[in-house]
């Protein structure tokens, strides 16, 4: 299994660090920029880190760890340690709320996704099975999801 990892400052900058460190390390890994796994994973960090960041104010820890088979194949599980003994509370957002999505995105993308305590803080992980068919949905024009005109593919 190969690790990697990233100390993250408690600032929001770093969140688009850590978005940037991560593609270059997947790009490093095996996993291309152009697949949809690279923006699924990054988005996965992103909300991970955010909330770290927002929610602790405290540096993190972030860990990518490929299974076997290295980035090319198996699970692809992203970490994310911080120094919070706060359990993550998954809400449910209202339309017009600006915050409150994250762990919600994190639920829909990552094929598993968990906590547990870790010395005075917290991990919070997700993982994405590189075997499983990868589903994005097409958002047409006006900018308004239509499930009946979306658009499902599989790769």
């Amino acid at each position: 299994m190969l690790q990697i990892q990233l100390e993250v400052g408690p600032e929001p900058s770093e969140v688009g660090r850590a978005r940037r460190w991560a593609r270059s390390r997947l790009a490093g890994s095996g996993i291309a920029a152009d697949e949809p796994l690279t923006e699924t994973l990054v988005l996965l960090i992103s909300e991970l880190v955010t909330n770290a960041v927002v929610h602790t104010g405290r540096p993190a820890v972030l860990r990518m760890l490929f299974g076997p088979g290295g980035a090319g194949a198996g699970i692809v599980r992203v970490e994310v340690a911080d120094r919070s003994a706060v359990p993550p509370q998954q809400r449910r957002a209202d339309g017009g709320d600006t915050h409150g999505r994250g762990l919600e995105l994190v639920d829909g993308l990552a094929d598993r996704w968990g906590w547990q305590p870790e010395g005075a803080g917290k991990r919070i992980w997700c993982e994405v099975d590189r075997s499983a068919p990868v589903f994005t949905t097409v958002v047409h024009d006006s900018g308004a999801y239509d499930p009946a005109r979306a658009v499902t593919n599989t790769t």
